[in-house]
């Protein structure tokens, strides 16, 4: 079993906003991988980008710049 880190859970209203996040960070190599929203977090599409917690101002930029907006953005261990 895979020891649990914290990291920086971003969740999103809609599927496509998860998917247009997946597109942008792959594009800008930025770090992180979409994932099942964890048991622990409320989300509205069952979606959630996982990245390092040093990420919190990269991603917040490119989203940004996307015109992506997030749920909710926060730590969580997984």
């Amino acid at each position: 079993m895979r020891k649990k880190e914290w990291k920086l859970i971003v969740t999103f209203h809609t599927t496509a906003d998860a998917m247009a996040m997946e597109e942008i960070c792959r594009e800008q190599n930025a770090e992180g991988r979409l994932i099942p929203v964890p048991r622990s977090i409320s989300a509205g599409c069952g979606l959630a980008w996982c990245a390092g917690t040093e990420c919190r101002g990269m991603l917040k930029e490119l989203m940004e710049k996307a015109g992506i907006t997030e749920q909710a953005m926060q730590e969580c261990l997984v």
